[in-house]
């Protein structure tokens, strides 16, 4: 989806004679802080602030603010200002700013998400935070009332909010990107049609991530369908590590572990060691031969063989559906909950002995599950962002389990946007409609 060829040119917006790739990036990121241009002065400042006179508070922009504001970055409110973390003993021990980009920021699932990056849940009580909010010109307005409920719920840990419409000037510098805006699918909508609409939005935002992101960012796609939409975004990446995308499974194997721990009648923090396998659909196969209840191996604790094989596995499968029936609505509050779970799990070193579940880059993993498609699979962290395979796992050789039908399922989904990947034209033979309901 190439944004560039509806924005203004660089002369027409600052009379400048740019030509060529920064004449075009140039002219996107003026034409955004055109387009976010504050028409409340006293809410927002602009890039602009240095040469205006903001009206409200006299110090609601400081000179700091003024000399280190960057072109094409738009801040709202009170986090226009800087911040000195070193100014008192509360914030003198904090660590460095860390910059989280969340698209889809207008969105339901944002809307629980945000707060709890705000609150410091994820990243602890020392770590101050910048949040940097993608939408459109359809959600800006709604970009606007979540920065004000941000600004009015008084973090301390939140040191900066920024909103905007494009990603090359909301990804800057992003040490986080958590991908949750796609196009949910509508009725009479074919799965191979959804495919290609999403996965020319992921496209995009690859390759602004490639351009403007932290080299080391951490990438989390959670916008449907999830696994090869991070395949997509990777691909058009390739300035970036191809082992820091993740497709979001870990809903998934908290659901898996609620079913098990309901089961077995203990609380859920007894199971550990849960692998979803495979794709974010109804291919996926939850792991109970190598999950444990208690320290103990989940078919020993329960005797129920039928159960676990049967309802077990279908039960996490269609939850998501169950409970929109239930509802009427997705589960955008259980999804933002198991976001904050994927990010710690790579911010927290793994228990040991334990795991948790991702969809990341299968090139050279030791399962013999196919390459270069994103596959979840068991992972371990030191807690430095970074993980590894688990490769102490027992291979899931029982017929009621094998994901060789998600890996079938998930290379045929590759065909289906080679365009995107660039890796020539696209041919769509999917093997069936296997979409989860939560994405209808």
């Amino acid at each position: 989806m190439d944004l560039s060829s509806s924005l203004a040119t660089p002369q027409a917006l600052r009379g400048g004679s740019l030509t060529g790739p920064l004449a075009a990036h140039a002219a996107r990121r003026r034409s955004v802080q055109l387009l976010l241009r504050p028409r409340r002065p006293t809410a927002r400042c602009s890039v602009d602030a240095a040469k205006q006179q903001v009206q409200g508070p006299p110090a609601a922009v400081t000179a700091e603010a003024e000399a280190e504001a960057a072109p094409g970055k738009e801040c709202f409110g009170v986090f226009c200002t800087t911040y000195d973390l070193k100014a008192d003993e509360k914030t003198r021990s904090w660590k460095k700013l860390v910059n989280v980009a969340v698209s889809g920021a207008a969105g339901m699932i944002s809307n629980h998400l945000l707060f709890k990056l705000a609150s410091g849940e994820v990243f602890g009580q020392d770590q101050p935070i910048a949040l940097k909010l993608l939408g459109s010109e359809r959600s800006l307005q709604a970009l606007e009332g979540v920065a004000m409920e941000l600004e009015d719920s008084l973090y301390p840990l939140l040191r900066e909010v920024s909103i905007g419409i494009d990603p090359y000037v909301v990804f800057e510098d992003a040490d986080w990107a958590l991908l949750i805006g796609a196009k949910p699918r509508g009725p009479g909508v074919e799965r191979a049609a959804l495919l290609d609409i999403n996965g020319q939005i992921f496209a995009e935002q690859g390759k602004a991530l490639n351009a403007v992101a932290s080299r080391n960012v951490k990438v989390i796609v959670v916008g449907n369908p999830c696994n090869t939409n991070a395949l997509i975004c990777l691909k058009n990446a390739p300035n970036l590590q191809a082992k820091n995308f993740h497709a979001l499974t870990r809903l998934d194997e908290n659901r898996a572990k609620c079913q098990l721990a309901l089961k077995a009648g203990v609380f859920y923090d007894k199971v550990s060691n849960m692998t979803i396998w495979g794709n974010h659909s109804t291919t996926q196969v939850p792991d109970f031969l190598n999950a444990k209840i208690d320290g103990k191996p989940v078919k020993e604790v329960i005797k129920d063989t039928k159960w676990l094989e049967e309802d077990f596995t279908v039960t996490v499968q269609k939850r998501g559906g169950v409970l929109i029936q239930k509802w009427g609505r997705s589960s955008a509050a259980s999804t933002a909950v198991s976001i904050v779970d994927a990010m710690r799990s790579l911010v927290t070193p793994t228990p040991e002995g334990d795991w948790f579940s991702t969809g990341v880059y299968t090139t050279g993993n030791p399962y013999g599950i196919a390459e270069d498609i994103v596959f979840s699979m068991p992972c371990r962290s030191k807690g430095d962002g970074d993980y590894e395979l688990v490769k102490d796992v027992v291979q899931v050789t029982d017929p009621a389990m094998t994901f060789l039908q998600s890996e079938v399922e998930l290379i045929a989904e590759k065909r289906c946007v080679a365009h995107l990947t660039g890796e020539g034209n696209a041919f769509c033979d999917l093997p069936g409609d296997t979409m989860l309901p939560g994405e209808m």
